[in-house]
């Protein structure tokens, strides 16, 4: 019984769909001071190389998407590419994802992209934190779906 008195939750049954090709390519951009991205491009950020580590922030999370969405299907991801593009004072991740199953990798794409920009932000916190040790100038925006394809294999 649903004590709140709305439908019970339930993952979408996908067992009579086919396998097809599908692919969600997903965005989103973190707000940084000019000089936080100025020290990612000159190598310079006291954890690491930034590109790298949220890359592979951004793979895992589009592999494991089903453990942090309650209701998104474990996919067998077969291919993610992570992008970056700077402005003055932004960084721009772009995650593809790849499959060939039941339904879509849309989720894993937007969790890959997430995971990405959280590592940015901390891997380069210490860089934007104000006397009070707070964030004023960070800020993640613009997480969206930019492309999705679904053809027959």
């Amino acid at each position: 019984m649903n004590l709140i008195g709305g439908k019970m939750a339930q993952m979408v049954d996908v067992t009579n769909k086919p396998n097809i090709y599908r692919e969600a390519i997903a965005s989103g951009e973190i707000k940084l001071r000019e000089e936080t991205i100025k020290k990612i491009l000159n190598r310079e950020i006291e954890k690491g190389d930034v590109e790298a580590v949220a890359s592979v922030a951004a793979i895992m999370a589009a592999k494991d998407a089903s453990k942090i969405i309650p209701l998104a299907h474990p996919l067998p991801i077969t291919g993610v590419s992570v992008n970056f593009s700077y402005d003055k004072d932004k960084v721009k991740i772009v995650v593809k994802v790849k499959t060939k199953a039941e339904t879509g990798v849309e989720m894993d794409a937007l969790a890959g992209v997430t995971a990405g920009l959280l590592a940015v932000w901390d891997m380069c916190k210490q860089y934007e934190k104000d006397p009070n040790g707070l964030y004023p100038n960070t800020l993640i925006t613009n997480i969206k779906v930019e492309n999705k394809i679904k053809k027959e294999i």
